[in-house]
């Protein structure tokens, strides 16, 4: 017990003092999840929306796949991802493998999923009169879109959310995928496994906490706005 209460209080004089190698981990961790939840929005979103709307042959079966694909365990994402970007692979030539983008590109297909099927779920509840009083109105599909959407913002919101709380504690991508090489494409979670291994527990206590303390501000930041909103 007191090993871990030391180690606790290390990390967190290590967290006081900004250490750089613990600041640049978060970094780098910040910034491949939050581009590849961006990503997985700008085309998750739509998506669900689009199948939302729409009635086509195999309607049934897209849902059934993207509920299927929100279970994908992330080794197989990494190498579905690295048997592209791999040297000898078909876009060998970009240099992708090993980089903070081969990590965003790995978990933009881990959390398009998340994102498209949550927005799916969140549209599929609301009241259709939203929907046909739109049309009704002579409004175009893209502005039905946009009111449906408005409607269910908060929902889509909690998905975005949890996209990004998947892929910022997620480890088999940014170890496949990024190589966890230091300064560059070691994220937290990564770290934290190193550090385990090296029986260096400090660092590792200090980047879990950080996790968390991320985790809970993102999800107070949604709480608050749903809160706002709903006034």
């Amino acid at each position: 017990m007191s090993f871990f209460v030391d180690s606790f209080f290390s990390a967190l004089s290590l967290m006081r003092s900004l250490d750089p190698e613990l600041m640049t981990v978060v970094g780098v961790s910040l910034k491949v999840s939050c581009l590849s939840t961006l990503a997985a929005s700008l085309v998750g979103v739509p998506l669900g929306l689009g199948i939302g709307f729409s009635e086509f042959p195999g309607k049934r079966g897209v849902i059934t796949l993207l509920n299927t694909l929100l279970a994908l365990p992330t080794v197989v994402i990494g190498l579905f991802v690295y048997s592209f970007i791999s040297r000898r692979a078909v876009f060998g030539s970009l240099d992708l493998l090993y980089t903070q983008n081969a990590i965003v590109i790995g978990q933009f297909f881990l959390i398009l999923p998340i994102v498209a099927t949550f927005t799916l779920s969140a549209i599929s509840r609301l009241d259709d009169r939203y929907r046909r009083t739109a049309m009704t109105l002579g409004a175009t599909r893209l502005q039905t879109g946009l009111v449906v959407l408005r409607e269910a913002r908060f929902a889509i919101m909690a998905a975005v959310v949890a996209a990004f709380g998947r892929v910022i504690s997620e480890i088999g991508i940014s170890m496949m995928l990024g190589g966890n090489a230091r300064g560059f494409t070691r994220t937290m979670t990564t770290a934290m496994a190193l550090e385990y291994d090296k029986g260096e527990f400090v660092l590792a206590v200090a980047l879990g906490l950080v996790l968390m303390s991320i985790s809970l501000l993102v999800n107070v930041a949604l709480n608050l706005i749903q809160g706002r909103g709903g006034k």
